[in-house]
C-alpha cells in the first residue's frame, strides 16, 4: 500500500514538474502576435466609442488587454512608422523618413531612383530588428501585409509573403498585401508548422486594411450605406469592420490551438486616417500630419495570466513596443532604444513613469536620403494634457495640400479640453511653450533646418 502511495506521489510530483517547466518555458518565450492596422482613426472602433462602426472582435480584445486609449506613433506615415516597429527607433535615427525618394530629384524608374530605393532599404541592415533578435532565441517568425524594406528575409523573418523591391510590385508589400483581403491561410499554415515543431513564434500581421482602395464586401457596404451616410464614408466604415473580422479570424487561430495563455498579442495602427466625406481621400489633419488624427492610436497588450487587463490612462508610444516584446521573450534589449520596456508595469498594473513623449513629421517624398532634416516638417511633444507642435521648413514635393503649414508659430493644445486641436493656446501659455520647446530641442537638436518661428 505504501509503495503504491509513494509511486502516486512520485508521479504527481513528476507531472507537476513537467507542467511547471512547460509553463515556465512558455512564459520565458511566449508567442508574439503584432497586429498593425493600416490607416485607421484612433476613435474608429466600438471600444473607443464610435457610434456606427462595429468592431466586436477588437472590442473583445480590448476587454482582455491593457488598453492605452492614448497611444501614439512618432510619425504619421506608414513606411517610417513600420520601420520604427521593426527597429524600435525614431525615423530620424533609422533614416527611413518618407515613403519614396523625391521624384523631383530622381525620376521614377530611373537608375538614380532605383539606387536610392536600394539605399533606403539597406538602412534596415544597420539595426537588430525584432525578428532577427527573436530568431537568435529560437523563434520562428512570419511576415504578412505591408513591408517596405525588401523581402521578408531582409528584415529578418524566417517565413513570409513579401518578395520585396526590386521584384515586381515590391514597393510596399507585393504578395503580402493579399493577407486579410484574401483570407489568412498562410498564417494558419505557419502557426500549424510552428506548433508542430514546438517553436515559439512571432507574427507580423500588417494587412492592407482598412487602407484604400476602400472596396469592402457588398454586405458590409450595404450595412453602412444608409441614414444619409456618404458612400465614401460608408465604404471606409465597412473596411474597418472587414479588418475587424480578419482580426477575429486570426485570434481564433490562436484560441483553437490552445495557446492563448502562451501568446502576447499587441495591437497598434501605423498612422491615423479621417475619411473625407466628399471624396475617397483623407481629410486634413489626419494621415501624414502630426495632429491627433495622424498620430494617435489605441495600443493594446494581451497576455492572459500575465498582463492585467483594463483601460490605462498613461500616454504611451509605439516606440515602447519593441523593448517590451524583447523583454517578454527574455532576449537582449539594445541599449540605445528610446522607448520604454513597460512589461513590469503591464504585469503589476502600476503606473508608467514618464514625463513626456516626442515625435516628428517628414515629407512623404525624401528630398535627400542622406540628410533627413531636409524633409523635416514638424517636431512635437506631449506632456500630460499639453501638446506642442513646432513647424519647420523642410521641402515638400507631392502632397503639398496635406502640409499647408499656414500657422508658422508654435501650436499648443490642451488635449483633455480640446482633443480635436481647434484652439491654439500658445500665446496664452508662453511658459508651457518655452518648457516644451526646450525639451524638444534637448531631445533632437538640429541647426540644419530653419525653424519658422522663435519661442520668445
Amino acid at each position: 500500500m505504501k509503495s503504491t502511495q509513494y509511486l502516486l506521489a512520485f508521479l504527481f510530483a513528476y507531472t507537476m514538474g513537467i507542467t511547471c517547466c512547460s509553463a515556465r518555458a512558455a512564459n520565458d518565450h511566449p508567442n508574439i502576435v503584432l497586429i498593425i492596422s493600416d490607416d485607421q482613426a484612433w476613435n474608429d472602433y466600438g471600444f473607443m466609442g464610435h457610434e456606427q462602426i462595429q468592431t466586436p472582435h477588437l472590442d473583445r480584445l480590448a476587454k482582455q488587454s491593457a488598453l492605452f486609449a492614448r497611444g501614439y506613433v512618432p510619425t504619421a506615415l506608414c513606411r517610417p512608422s513600420l520601420a520604427t516597429l521593426l527597429t524600435g527607433h525614431y525615423a530620424s535615427t533609422h533614416g527611413i523618413t518618407g515613403n519614396d525618394p523625391s521624384p523631383k530629384y530622381a525620376e521614377r524608374n530611373s537608375k538614380l531612383y532605383k539606387d536610392q530605393c536600394a539605399t533606403l532599404i539597406s538602412y534596415i541592415d544597420r539595426f537588430k530588428t525584432v525578428p532577427k533578435i527573436l530568431g537568435k532565441a529560437g523563434y520562428l517568425s512570419h511576415q504578412s501585409g505591408k513591408l517596405w524594406e525588401g523581402s521578408f528575409q531582409n528584415a529578418g523573418f524566417t517565413h513570409g509573403m513579401t518578395r520585396g523591391f526590386p521584384e515586381p510590385g515590391g514597393r510596399h508589400g507585393d504578395d503580402g498585401l493579399k493577407i486579410g483581403r484574401e483570407g489568412i491561410a498562410p498564417i494558419k499554415e505557419f502557426v500549424d508548422m510552428a506548433t508542430e515543431q514546438k517553436k515559439p513564434f512571432f507574427l507580423w500581421y500588417a494587412p492592407f486594411l482598412p487602407h484604400s482602395p476602400h472596396n469592402p464586401p457588398q454586405r458590409l457596404f450595404e450595412k453602412y450605406n444608409k441614414g444619409g451616410t456618404p458612400a465614401s464614408v460608408a465604404r471606409y466604415y465597412a473596411m474597418c469592420e472587414w479588418f475587424d473580422e480578419t482580426c477575429g479570424e486570426l485570434l481564433s487561430v490562436i484560441d483553437s490551438k490552445g495557446i492563448a495563455n502562451d501568446t502576447l498579442v499587441i495591437y497598434v495602427t501605423d498612422n491615423g486616417w479621417i475619411q473625407n466625406p466628399n471624396s475617397r481621400g483623407y481629410a486634413p489633419r489626419s494621415k501624414q500630419t502630426p495632429y491627433e488624427g495622424g498620430i494617435r492610436t489605441p495600443i493594446m497588450y494581451r497576455w492572459p495570466g500575465k498582463i492585467k487587463a483594463g483601460e490605462r490612462k498613461e500616454v504611451v508610444s509605439s516606440l515602447d513596443i519593441v523593448p517590451t516584446i524583447l523583454a517578454a521573450a527574455n532576449t537582449p534589449i539594445p541599449a540605445d532604444l528610446p522607448g520604454l520596456n513597460i512589461l513590469s508595469q503591464l504585469e503589476s498594473g502600476q503606473a508608467i513613469e514618464r514625463e513626456r513623449i516626442f515625435g516628428e513629421s517628414f515629407a512623404h517624398d525624401i528630398a535627400d536620403i542622406q540628410k533627413p532634416e531636409k524633409s523635416l516638417l514638424f517636431r512635437w511633444c506631449i506632456e500630460g494634457d499639453w501638446k506642442l507642435l513646432l513647424t519647420y521648413d523642410g521641402e515638400v514635393n507631392r502632397y503639398k495640400s496635406t502640409h499647408p503649414r499656414e500657422e508658422k508659430r508654435p501650436q499648443l493644445f490642451n488635449l483633455n479640453e480640446d482633443p480635436w486641436e481647434s484652439r491654439n493656446l500658445a500665446q496664452e501659455h508662453p511658459d508651457v511653450v518655452k518648457k516644451l520647446s526646450t525639451a524638444i530641442s534637448d531631445w533632437y537638436p538640429t541647426n540644419e533646418r530653419k525653424v519658422l518661428t522663435t519661442f520668445e
